[in-house]
């Protein structure tokens, strides 16, 4: 993700130091998972340790260059360091067993700073439903005043709606939180399934009950498919924002700094850049999403077309997200209320949003609803040319 919509954390997941280092972590727990089963050396891993000081993601681009390999550079640098222990490193695994698992740390790593952001989130959104319970505005259905409602259940509403994605975001990443030390094809051919397990349980991620060559990526599009529908959520909001600040509504309003800058041409303008910005993030989210969907089906056992994919939506996706969530809570927090040009707008049809009001009334007092409906209706339609109101031209209808 380019650095204007990217967080510091996510800079750092994803970065190719942290890459490696991931990489260095699946290989450690698979040795001491080796060790313990007595398979290499007592003492091998932590002499490993003792000796890897430093993974420099330069050395590793460097050797990269020459092997065309990325995983065989990264492990002939640690090797390097290691020195004799470093050959039990690797031990029957292939590079799907480091590359798929590590790649699961990361995802669940970038989700937990993901449902944290959403909780800040969602901690705006419930102050501003607790704020604004009683702050009366209209209800809008197809864009048009339908009924009055209260600022404080819109953002209840939304509260709601991101309580639902925090479970099915918590839910892929117990998903995607899967590592494998299957070998190749996944035949468990030089390991057996308790190294695995064991290796994995160290990583803290559960072992797959069954795989091949790499881990089945339906598990990943699930985990991005979860994204993709919080961020439509997140768009919701800010179209709905948009949508109060325009001119002819005015009701609410993104925060705007004493220097900030709407238009280079018309200084007047204040203009809902933070959540525009927003609507097109999701747009890119809901694409990686779509590319996720494409990298389940792989030929045979496996190849690499889902690699350049996820090289890319992995960090993209989720810093995307992570910054759509920053910002969105930015938004909420600072969000200013004219409550009295929410009470104008109220007025602007003249009372006809009591309209069903009065057609209970009128049916319960005895009128067919259809002969009751349309004496209504003819009293706002003409109520809507601004000349009279409502209530005067109902007072007028001999019913």
């Amino acid at each position: 993700m380019i650095p204007r919509y990217s967080t510091p954390e996510m800079m750092d997941l994803w970065s190719d130091e942290s890459r490696f280092k991931t990489w260095y972590e699946v290989e450690l727990a698979a040795c001491q998972a080796m060790e313990a089963a007595g398979q290499v050396p007592e003492g091998t891993s932590k002499a490993v340790e003792k000796a890897v000081t430093k993974i420099d993601a330069e050395k590793i681009a460097e050797i990269e260059a020459e092997t065309k390999h990325d995983v065989i550079a990264f492990l002939t640098h640690v090797q390097e360091q290691a020195g004799e222990p470093g050959r039990y490193l690797h031990l029957g695994m292939t590079s799907s067993d480091v590359l798929d698992t590590a790649f699961a740390l990361r995802l669940k790593r970038a989700g937990q700073l993901i449902l944290k952001q959403l909780d800040q989130l969602r901690a705006a959104i419930h102050k501003q439903a607790m704020k604004h319970r009683r702050t009366m505005t209209v209800g809008r259905t197809h864009g048009v005043h339908a009924q009055p409602v209260t600022l404080g259940l819109i953002f209840a509403v939304w509260y709601e709606e991101t309580y639902r994605a925090r479970k099915r975001i918590r839910q892929a990443i117990k998903d995607v939180a899967v590592g494998k030390l299957s070998g190749a094809v996944g035949t468990y051919r030089y390991l057996n399934p308790a190294i695995e397990e064991d290796a994995v349980a160290r990583l803290r991620l559960v072992s797959a009950a069954v795989s091949n060559q790499i881990i089945q990526r339906d598990r990943h599009a699930w985990f991005f498919a979860s994204l993709a529908v919080l961020s439509g959520s997140i768009e919701k909001m800010a179209l709905t924002i948009r949508l109060w600040q325009q001119t002819e509504v005015a009701e609410a309003f993104e925060p705007f700094g004493k220097k900030q800058k709407g238009s280079s041409a018309m200084p007047h303008k204040r203009n809902p850049i933070l959540t525009e910005n927003v609507c097109g993030i999701s747009r890119l989210i809901r694409a990686y999403a779509d590319a996720s969907m494409e990298n389940i089906a792989l030929w045979h056992e496996r190849d690499i077309s889902h690699s350049s994919v996820e090289r890319v939506i992995g960090p993209d996706a989720t810093t995307a997200m992570h910054f759509m969530l920053r910002r969105m809570t930015r938004v909420i927090d600072g969000l200013v209320v004219d409550k009295e040009r929410m009470k104008k707008n109220l007025e602007l049809s003249g009372g006809t949003i009591y309209s069903e009001g009065v057609l209970l009334a009128l049916t319960t007092s005895g009128l067919g609803r259809q002969e009751a409906y349309e004496h209504v209706q003819k009293a706002a339609m003409e109520a809507s040319k601004g000349k009279e109101s409502f209530a005067e031209l109902l007072e007028k209808n001999e019913v």
